[in-house]
């Protein structure tokens, strides 16, 4: 008899619900449900709607029970660094989003406190202006913290509203700047430093624990029970679980973002990881010694203000023709939230695209070159040499990208347009 279970899969511009069981040693996957997801502007400052986002959540696992009325369990993963405050059983609204710019204040005040170095050196975690670390403080100097007694994820959170438990997942956590990379907890030294309150960070727990059952009323609203149980809940975690890889060769989770790494047993924090900034995340018994670089973020932001009517594969082909030849560094903070992509692109070119194709050429082979920049670095860190390189997502289907990096990077690329994250998410459920 089959068994079945619900991934919910939520990233930063859509959500998914995907259905998956085994056939044989292969697992098939059906999308259930499918919905918007995005930020909002809120009195000057980019938002989630996490009311909304809880409401198609469960739409979600109702349109799953509908089709599959027997569910062994479901788990949620999403994006990082973002988290709901909660005062009891109440949130501690908005929920803001990682793009709104209020660290801007934190950082300096944080990196007194903990000089940057020194944190690296405890968590492992890049630089990033919207890590967890910096959003958390500038709660603090906003007095927000003052009446949480919970701080949960997004996954977290979701799963709470589903079973009423409050259970923190370690691969998310890491993402925060607060994990220590030695101990795997959270590290009491650096809350103590920054001053956060402690009753905030609780026990993590790994992937594969059961969180409970559906509230109740949950059950009844979408017509079934089953179990909430942790996957690895950043979907990047996920994703490197759901790649077919053979050995271990470097990665690109592309998406949103262009999380571009590789498995190594244990966290590498030395100088040259710090100044490469690369990242430590948690994964499942190993660490994802990985970096971000932007990602498809960059091209839909160009395709909604160029040609908003065009798909992609229309763009790609305009790319193609395109004998543009300029680079920008995509990591550059401009294109990080502009209100203009083509002005910030503009901005940083001398020779200025022509056409639309020149524009969306200029991306692609910016990308190329970010990665280059990103696996010399790789090589370098960990002392390992790869001739191969797997990419993940959506950013797999684009046929001109993979052969602008394997140009570029001089490597092999398998791009394997999957839904990486949602099979990881359901391979860590079939193997508990």
């Amino acid at each position: 008899m089959k068994k079945y279970y619900l991934a919910i899969d939520i990233g930063a511009s859509s959500g998914r619900h995907i259905v998956g069981w085994k056939e044989g040693d292969q697992i098939q996957t059906d999308e259930v449900y499918r919905f918007p997801n995005g930020v909002k502007e809120v009195n000057g400052h980019l938002v989630w709607d996490i009311e909304s986002l809880a409401e198609h959540v469960i739409k979600g696992v109702k349109a799953a029970f509908e089709r599959y009325p027997q569910i062994q369990s479901l788990a949620v993963d999403t994006w990082a660094v973002d988290y709901v405050l909660m005062s009891g059983d109440e949130e501690i609204l908005p929920c803001y989003a990682y793009r709104d710019r209020r660290t801007e204040r934190a950082i300096e005040r944080v990196h007194e406190a903990v000089p940057f170095r020194e944190l690296y050196a405890r968590t492992g975690i890049q630089f990033q202006p919207f890590n967890t670390v910096y959003q958390l403080y500038d709660d603090k100097l906003s007095d927000i913290l003052d009446g949480a007694t919970d701080f949960l994820m997004i996954p977290e959170y979701v799963n709470y509203v589903l079973t009423g438990r409050k259970l923190h997942e370690y691969t998310n956590a890491t993402t925060t700047g607060l994990v220590n990379a030695r101990t795997g907890e959270y590290d009491g030294e650096i809350i103590a430093r920054l001053g956060l309150p402690e009753r905030l960070f609780g026990k993590l727990y790994p992937a594969g624990t059961c969180v409970g059952e559906l509230k109740p009323e949950i059950a009844r609203a979408v017509g079934g029970q089953t179990e909430v149980v942790l996957c690895a809940s950043h979907d990047t975690a996920s994703a490197v679980e759901g790649i077919p890889m053979e050995g271990n060769s470097p990665y690109i989770s592309s998406g949103t973002w262009s999380l571009l790494g590789l498995k190594v047993p244990s966290a590498i924090t030395d100088d040259n990881s710090r100044t490469a900034n690369y990242s430590n995340e948690g994964g499942v018994g190993y660490y994802r010694y990985q970096k971000n670089v932007m990602g498809m973020w960059v091209v839909n932001r160009l395709r909604g203000e160029l040609c908003p009517e065009k798909s992609f594969p229309q763009i790609e082909a305009e790319a193609r023709r395109s004998a543009y030849r300029g680079c920008v560094d995509v990591n550059d903070g401009r294109f990080l939230a502009p209100d203009s992509m083509k002005e910030a692109f503009d901005s940083c070119l001398s020779d200025k695209p022509q056409t639309v194709g020149d524009y969306f050429r200029c991306a692609f082979f910016s990308f190329a070159v970010t990665y280059r920049t990103a696996l010399d670095e790789l090589k370098r860190n960990s002392g390992k040499d790869f001739d191969t390189l797997y990419i993940v997502g959506g950013g797999a289907k684009n046929k001109l990208l993979n052969e602008l990096t394997e140009e570029v990077c001089k490597i092999k690329v398998k791009a394997i347009p999957i839904e990486a994250t949602a099979l990881g998410n359901l391979k860590i459920q079939m193997e508990r």
